[in-house]
């Protein structure tokens, strides 16, 4: 090849840069006209289906009744049932609230002594009477102190018959020398003073008999002390000891010191307390009706009335406490339970 033939081959590979460039592919403004395009496109679908249009919200009609609730607020009662609301407390009461199940009735049942405890008889949810016994403390000291008082008052009978023979025969002595005629007045005397004694240690003795038997009476109640019984009858809702642990009146023993043996509710005496706002408690009134409902079951309406108002108010929140009455016992109502209330009409 000679050297014009490569010439010619260079120049035919050389680029001519003053040529116009051959459009090839997108350009970069189609490319951002297509992306706002598609964003466009994506808000305004947004908006046509993710949004509820105004001609399709609810509307509250006039005619539905407004109750005041005890907040202060109102509620719109509608004819249209609604999920976990009981349409009797919208449509009859004037007023609703709540508030929880309490007991009238409940203790913690503790010991009068410090003891250690031998035995346990009850679990949680058991059913107890009145005197039952639930628990017993160790009372080997309590037995053998009420054994010595009772020995105290063998040994004071023997003492007192003792003194009476002698005053029996002291009376004799004083009648014969009485009768003799040849008895002087310093044997009188003599008997008749031996007699008076023994009246004055007869005395004693009697005296102290009806003290030892006073105490066999308080060794008898410090030995019945060890012997824990239900005040009233109930359900067990807390078992707070175990045998072998120490239970005193107080926390004296330290932290490892019991100062329970169980809780007893008496489910006969639960009632509602509520709190009612200060504005609107001139609508309560004691035997007032009122229809309550559990949280817990929400479609059962339990029937109640008004007890009492409780003659004070709470000056943080405004409120005057109601206690309310339940009508009827059922093993679903249990302590603590929230309930929701509706004072109904006259």
């Amino acid at each position: 090849m000679s050297v014009n033939d490569k010439s010619e081959l260079l120049q035919q590979l050389k680029i001519d840069r003053n040529q116009a460039p051959v459009a090839a592919g997108i350009k970069f403004w189609q490319l951002i006209l297509v992306v706002v395009l598609c964003v466009s496109v994506s808000i305004w679908l947004t908006l046509k289906f993710a949004l509820v249009p105004a001609s399709q919200t609810p509307q509250i009609s006039n005619s539905k009744t407004q109750v005041v609730t005890s907040a202060g607020t109102t509620q719109v009662n509608s004819s249209a049932p609604s999920p976990k609301v009981n349409k009797s407390l919208d449509n009859n009461s004037i007023l609703n609230s709540s508030g929880y199940i309490t007991a009238r009735r409940m203790a913690t049942v503790s010991s009068e002594v410090m003891g250690l405890i031998t035995e346990v008889n009850v679990e949680e949810g058991m059913e107890v009477e009145q005197g039952q016994i639930l628990a017993r403390l160790d009372d080997a000291i309590a037995k053998v102190n009420y054994d010595y008082s009772v020995a105290q008052i063998a040994v004071l009978q023997a003492r007192r018959k003792s003194i009476v023979a002698n005053l029996d025969e002291a009376k004799s002595n004083y009648q014969r020398v009485l009768n003799n005629s040849y008895s002087s007045d310093a044997d009188r005397t003599r008997t008749f003073a031996a007699q008076q004694s023994l009246l004055a240690n007869l005395e004693s003795a009697e005296a102290d008999l009806l003290l030892a038997k006073i105490e066999v009476r308080r060794q008898q109640e410090r030995l019945d002390d060890h012997t824990i019984r239900a005040p009233f009858g109930g359900v067990v809702t807390q078992k707070n000891a175990q045998p072998g642990e120490i239970v005193a009146p107080s926390s004296a023993g330290g932290g490892f010191t019991r100062t329970g043996i169980c809780t007893i509710v008496d489910m006969s005496s639960l009632e509602i307390e509520v709190d009612v706002n200060e504005s609107f408690i001139g609508r309560v009134y004691p035997g007032q009706k009122v229809e309550a409902t559990l949280d817990a079951y929400p479609d059962w309406t339990i029937p109640a009335s008004v007890i009492a108002t409780i003659p004070t108010a709470d000056r943080a929140k405004a409120t005057v406490q109601v206690r309310i009455k339940i009508e009827l016992n059922d093993a679903r109502i249990l302590p603590d339970m929230g309930v929701k209330v509706g004072f109904l009409k006259d």
